[in-house]
């Protein structure tokens, strides 16, 4: 198996439709997350085994940054002609994905805090595998 390296995010389309959220990568392709996210107090756990997807968008929700955490099929020419990032994280990891978002492990599963405060926009996690699809917004408190 190849080595897989960290790759920064660009900047990236975001479009809130009726039942998710729609990406739109660089290259011009959509991809559609299923929703609408659950909204979550600051921090998510996401089952194990999952590919974990963040999305940060501005406030508006018009363009973001995302980044796949410990994703180890894509190759990194791929991720940057699309705009999207990876960080590889081992053990119990901790990275600072964007200023107020850290993602880390834990056993088997991805942890990602936000502190909305301090996040000029909105935090999606999105955690997937062929069997099911979870999708999150990370908030300040839950009404």
């Amino acid at each position: 198996m190849s080595q897989r390296s960290n790759v920064a995010p660009s900047t990236i389309g975001v479009d809130f439709v009726e039942g998710g959220v729609v990406v739109e990568y660089l290259d011009g392709r959509d991809v559609f997350y299923h929703g609408p996210p659950k909204p979550v107090e600051r921090t998510v756990k996401t089952p194990p085994g999952k590919e974990v997807h963040v999305l940060v968008t501005d406030p508006d929700g018009v363009e973001g940054v995302m980044t796949y955490v410990n994703d180890r099929n894509t190759q990194a020419e791929i991720l940057e002609s699309t705009g999207v990032g990876r960080v590889m994280l081992e053990g119990d990891d901790e990275e600072v994905l964007f200023p107020g978002v850290t993602v880390s492990t834990t056993a088997y599963a991805i942890q990602v805090e936000a502190e909305p405060s301090a996040v000029d926009g909105r935090v999606f996690v999105f955690a997937e595998d062929e069997m099911s699809e979870h999708a999150y917004e990370l908030v300040e408190a839950v009404d």
